[in-house]
């Protein structure tokens, strides 16, 4: 979307500071500690993969990033400052089962700009640029839950983008898809990335990991296994539930 560029330069994810961080954070539900006390950075301009076995606590850790849920315990930060609604309003997220408006493509986006303020001319622009962006020109006047699924993702997550958001989340965009739309959902995320939006993702994918990745957060049972750069911790897992999630061993948490 060419108004959509963010003016801001992607700096080295070695050095930056924090874009968004958490310090002790722990989460409660059912009389069950599901996040515990959870202290880590996500750094702008980089792709953050948040891995691990099923239940681990990777789908809760984006809901109290995001800030959808409150912690138990711990902070969550936004450059420093503890989370507010115009921290929020600086992100988006993109759950696994997208949830649609009963309301056209076209309207769906339309919404989130008028969510946004964006109102007019430019809102008929930016709508327009948003179903070029996710191939969805086509099919503007149609019913949105009457898509398929992919075509529902890429909406989902053109809705998102539409609002150019700083951070945007993403719990396993493409679990369910096939190929050629998670190959379409895939593009989508990198033509944002490069624009300069800082990515977190859930995945179990591998293969998505290695195309996606640039740093990588490792659950284990809500607890911090281990992070670090993609490449460092693929080569060399220091923890051993890294290792056996890794190798095949590992598929849920115990």
């Amino acid at each position: 979307m060419r108004d959509m560029t963010l003016d801001m330069t992607i700096p080295d994810g070695a050095t930056a500071p924090a874009l968004l961080a958490c310090q002790g954070l722990s989460f409660d539900a059912g009389g069950k500690r599901l996040i515990n006390d959870l202290t880590l950075e996500i750094r702008p301009g980089r792709r953050t993969l948040v891995m691990g076995p099923n239940g681990a606590g990777k789908s809760v850790l984006l809901r109290l990033l995001h800030g959808l849920i409150a912690p138990t315990v711990g902070a969550v930060l936004w450059q420093g400052d503890p989370l507010d609604r115009a921290a929020r309003d600086a992100q988006a997220m993109v759950f696994q089962r997208p949830v649609m408006l009963r309301r056209s493509v076209l309207a769906n986006l339309k919404f989130a700009l008028t969510v946004r303020g964006v109102t007019g001319a430019a809102r008929a622009a930016k709508a327009a640029e948003a179903l070029e962006l996710a191939r969805l020109t086509d099919l503007a006047r149609r019913p949105a839950r009457v898509l398929s699924g992919g075509e529902q993702q890429r909406l989902a997550l053109a809705r998102a983008l539409v609002g150019e958001p700083r951070l945007l989340f993403l719990d396993e965009p493409t679990s369910s898809l096939d190929p050629a739309s998670t190959h379409a959902i895939e593009d989508l995320i990198n033509a944002a990335h490069a624009r300069g939006v800082s990515i977190v993702m859930v995945t179990h994918d591998l293969g998505q990991a290695r195309r996606m990745g640039d740093d990588v957060i490792f659950l284990q049972n809500g607890t911090l296994a281990e992070d670090g750069t993609l490449q460092d911790v693929l080569a060399a897992p220091q923890a051993p539930s890294t290792k056996a999630w890794l190798e095949g061993r590992l598929y849920t948490a115990p």
